[in-house]
């Protein structure tokens, strides 16, 4: 038998390849699995520097599931208004215990642009409550991969 400079035959390179991906297809789609539950829980402000506008999202995730889950990182983008409005990461890392809950905090930055622009959207006299926004993101890390989620609704902004 002819091996390659990695010790395996192309075919059974390929045959490897094919079994991997039919694992990572069969863990993604296990039967009886629920989707995660993601939901804005609050917005509170953070210092900023420069004209940017920092905020903290807090993302209220529950697991409907029997087996707890495992996160590390998360990523969102904001929108208000219908217009992209703020993005964040954290690479905070946890848990989310079966048939259980936790909130979790993600920092986004507001570039000067885009509260201008908001500002402008506000400048018919509306306050700054009952403001509708679509939240989209991932969960990254754990045994089940990448979880995206998104969550629409309406949010008052406190201290803007």
């Amino acid at each position: 038998m002819h091996l390659t400079s990695h010790g395996f035959s192309s075919p059974r390179r390929a045959a490897l390849a094919g079994l991997l991906a039919l694992a990572l297809a069969g863990c993604a789609s296990l039967p009886g699995r629920d989707p995660l539950n993601v939901q804005v829980a609050g917005v509170e402000p953070l210092e900023g520097q420069g004209l940017e506008m920092r905020m903290a999202v807090k993302l209220r995730v529950q697991n409907p599931n029997d087996s707890a889950v495992d996160y590390d990182g998360a990523a969102l983008e904001l929108e208000l208004n219908g217009k992209r409005f703020a993005t964040g990461v954290s690479n905070e890392r946890g848990s989310v215990p079966r048939f259980g809950e936790t909130v979790l905090t993600v920092p986004v930055s507001v570039s000067a642009f885009s509260a201008i622009r908001q500002a402008l959207g506000l400048a018919d006299g509306s306050r700054l409550d009952d403001i509708p926004y679509v939240v989209r993101g991932k969960l990254s890390g754990g045994m089940f991969g990448t979880t995206r989620f998104s969550d629409k609704g309406s949010l008052s902004l406190p201290g803007y």
